[in-house]
């Protein structure tokens, strides 16, 4: 061992066999492609706090202003008889900024879970990917498809490790399996509530009136298409931060369906003649 010091060598590169040599590039060259490289669609969660440390803005005197987000949207989910609706804005706003009025706030994790997205909408679909990723994954490896329970209970897991960090989350999870429908909220703590009727984002407070005077377990599929799609709207008339289009998911035993897309001014000019 001194000789081997005194010459500059090192027992890992004198002694390793080439296949021990080769399997550890191998590993650090997947490490890099799949967490460094954030190019890859398929790379594992980093740690998302290394990047924003990188683009944080600095006042005049090189301090680090602190990222200030400001989030605004409606969503909202519930049970009912012939399984669940789940009825969402499109409007992405940045403080007073109206960036989007065409975002998209649910993804489809498989053929019979989806997720809504409120609060960031950078680390809500991101997360979204990465569960959905998680549960094909499930699917490969147990030959059968993953329940909304576990998972919710993913996901769950993967926030609580970054709890402190900066997200910014409130997503439901919704879908069909053997053990029937199921609906979970999730936060940015990881909190994980199992639940019948949600409604997240600033305009919240407004759906959960609508829903509060017209849900009942024993909907039609109609009624209850048509409860979610009025929760939303009207969110969206009092709530600036809310707008766009009103879309509507219904998931069944079947799978998810894509109901309809209704922008909220042809949805406002209907509700106007309507009431004359």
């Amino acid at each position: 061992m001194a000789m081997l010091s005194l010459c500059g060598l090192s027992d890992d590169t004198l002694f390793k066999s080439k296949c021990e040599v080769e399997e550890n590039e191998a590993f650090e060259t997947f490490r890099s492609d799949n967490t460094v490289n954030q190019m890859n669609l398929y790379s594992l969660p980093g740690n998302p706090v290394e990047n924003m440390r990188m683009i944080t803005a600095r006042d005049t005197m090189g301090r680090p202003i602190e990222l200030n987000f400001h989030h605004g949207t409606t969503t909202l989910g519930f049970l009912y008889q012939g399984g669940i609706v789940l009825a969402v804005d499109s409007r992405a706003t940045g403080g007073q900024y109206i960036g989007s009025q065409c975002m998209k706030k649910i993804v489809e994790i498989n053929d019979f879970m989806l997720g809504t997205l409120a609060g960031g909408a950078a680390d809500c679909v991101y997360w979204d990917r990465v569960l959905s990723k998680q549960c094909r994954l499930h699917e490969l490896r147990n030959k059968e498809r993953i329940s909304v329970t576990a998972a919710s209970k993913i996901m769950s897991n993967m926030i609580y490790y970054y709890k402190g960090y900066g997200l910014s989350i409130g997503m439901m999870l919704a879908g069909y399996d053997k053990n029937g429908p199921s609906l979970f909220y999730i936060d940015n703590d990881g909190s994980r509530t199992p639940g019948k009727v949600f409604s997240v984002g600033s305009g919240s407070i407004y759906a959960f009136g609508v829903l509060d005077s017209g849900y009942k377990w024993d909907l039609t599929d109609e009624e209850a298409q048509k409860l979610g799609q009025r929760a939303i709207f009207h969110a969206t008339h009092r709530d600036a931060y809310s707008g766009g289009i009103v879309r509507v998911y219904h998931i069944t035993k079947d799978g998810w369906k894509h109901i309809k897309n209704e922008d909220c001014d042809e949805i406002y000019d209907r509700v106007k003649n309507e009431a004359k």
